[in-house]
């Protein structure tokens, strides 16, 4: 079980990172942003968000407990961010959408997510 749950571990930070960095890169410079990272970042968020429902399965937490309770805060603000990120990529051609605003509360999101994550174990 522990090279699988290292292999699960391994997509699920990389994933993250590409994607949260990406989206504060957009959030910041929206000249950045294109259909081509549109989909690179829901490609990650994908990949993060079932690698991260892989280890809630492995790690079996008590679903009341403090450190279910933060993951689980943070895995809401996760899909919540792939959600706005994937109207934003299917909305792309319509003028009336501020991308940039989109991507900023995406990346707020997902500064939440993070922070759940590296904060969980702590938890009391």
């Amino acid at each position: 079980m522990l090279p699988l749950f290292i292999v699960v571990v391994a997509f699920h930070v990389l994933s993250g990172v590409f994607w949260a960095g990406s989206t504060f890169v957009v959030a910041r410079n929206p000249q950045v942003w294109s259909r081509g990272i549109a989909r690179a970042q829901f490609g990650a968020a994908l990949v993060a968000v079932a690698a991260g429902a892989v280890l809630w399965g492995l790690l079996r937490l008590p679903i009341a407990s403090p450190s279910a309770l933060v993951l689980a805060l943070g895995a809401a603000c996760a899909i919540l961010a792939a959600a706005i990120q994937l109207v934003l990529a299917l909305t792309a051609g319509n003028s009336t959408v501020r991308p940039v605003l989109w991507q900023r509360a995406a990346a707020v999101l997902l500064a939440v997510t993070v922070v759940a994550m590296a904060t969980a174990r702590y938890a009391i």
